[in-house]
């Protein structure tokens, strides 16, 4: 059985590198040397990044400032899948955002003929940053685009093909250990675009802010009092810094005089919440999971955000909070998000548990100061 189900995977790969083939024949692009590019002739730019995860998806928004800073007055639409199109409309100087659905249920004859008509013809310039992972549908939604240029790297071909053939204009693969942010700039780059900040950002509206204190409100946040937010879960459990821990550290920091704290978990990981309360004995604001463009209008109005290394510490970053990040297997030198408001704990062993309390509270003294009154 073993030997059969072998000789059936290796047809279904046989299978799909001879798809491949017979894709580059039909759709391979002629590759233009950089200098070719008519920049003048750049009136609309789209970024396609619709495979993501959170944190890959916020690491890669600064090629969006560094297309505003190069192409001032393009339109610049930013192509995603539905579960991030509420925080792409706060990335800036984004003008149009284009929501791929990636169930099939989730598409009508209304939706699909607005997205086909967004994405055809409208383009001169398709640019799909490319660093982890490649997506097929990414590729062939940039070539449906009709974009004269279409931009990504030589990294990751496709099984069963000899070179990323959709892009007519192709950058070098990105070195290994390299951080993400700047393998994705390195992508606009090969074209002599670049920006002097690589750090994430996203504007939260005053609305938006609003919204979020009547919420906090309502559970019992008081404002202009030190907060400080905790996300317990990550997707990976090797990420996540052991509840004790965070348990310890909310005691000590909201003591009295101290910070409120306001807990966030992921989707199924109430249990994670149930083992905190048994842990800290203290009075918390319970946030739960809300949708991201809500989540980081929260952190925005945070003192400080203490988290794993998951697509949160992205976020709480990107909206502006002060973050101590405990980092496990994962290298933070590749991952962690660029900018001076940002620390990044990780043990010699690699192992979340082996994060001392005490190293995150000497991390967020060094982020916020005496605006949290942390006990000794």
């Amino acid at each position: 059985m073993a030997g059969g189900s072998g000789l059936l995977s290796r047809g279904r790969d046989s299978a799909a590198e001879a798809g491949m083939r017979v894709l580059e024949r039909l759709f391979g692009q002629e590759v233009l040397p950089p200098e070719a590019v008519d920049r003048n002739s750049i009136r609309s730019i789209l970024v396609v990044r619709q495979h993501d995860q959170l944190g890959d998806f916020l690491l890669s928004t600064p090629v969006v400032r560094a297309l505003r800073g190069h192409f001032p007055a393009a339109r610049i639409g930013l192509l995603v899948r539905g579960y991030f199109q509420g925080i792409a409309r706060l990335v800036p100087s984004v003008d149009e955002v284009l929501v791929y659905r990636e169930r099939i249920p989730d598409w009508s004859w209304k939706n699909g003929g607005s997205f086909l008509r967004a994405l055809r013809g409208r383009w001169d310039l398709a640019v799909v940053p490319t660093t982890v992972s490649h997506s097929l549908t990414s590729d062939f939604l940039a070539h449906y685009s009709g974009a004269r240029y279409l931009l990504g790297s030589e990294a990751r071909v496709f099984r069963g093909a000899t070179r990323n053939f959709f892009y007519n204009l192709v950058a070098r693969a990105c070195d290994e250990g390299r951080h993400q942010t700047q393998c994705n700039l390195d992508i606009v780059r090969h074209i002599g675009v670049d920006t002097a900040d690589p750090s994430p950002r996203l504007v939260i509206s005053e609305s938006e802010r609003h919204a979020a204190l009547r919420g906090l409100a309502e559970l019992g946040f008081r404002s202009g009092l030190p907060a400080v937010a905790m996300h317990l879960g990550a997707g990976k459990k090797p990420n996540r810094w052991p509840v004790a821990h965070f348990a310890e550290l909310a005691r000590r920091v909201s003591g009295p005089g101290g910070a409120q704290v306001i807990l966030f978990w992921g989707p199924g990981e109430e249990e994670l919440r149930s083992r905190f309360a048994e842990s800290a004995g203290v009075q918390t604001i319970d946030a739960g999971h809300p949708e991201l463009a809500r989540l980081g209008a929260i952190c925005a109005e945070c003192t400080a955000l203490v988290c794993n290394d998951t697509g949160i510490m992205h976020l709480g970053a990107a909206a502006g909070a002060p973050v101590v990040a405990i980092f496990g297997p994962t290298d933070p030198e590749i991952w962690k998000p660029l900018g001076a408001g940002v620390i990044a704990l990780r043990a010699l062993s690699h192992r979340t548990e082996d994060v001392p309390v005490a190293g995150a509270m000497s991390a967020l003294r060094s982020l916020v100061g005496d605006r949290i009154p942390l006990l000794p």
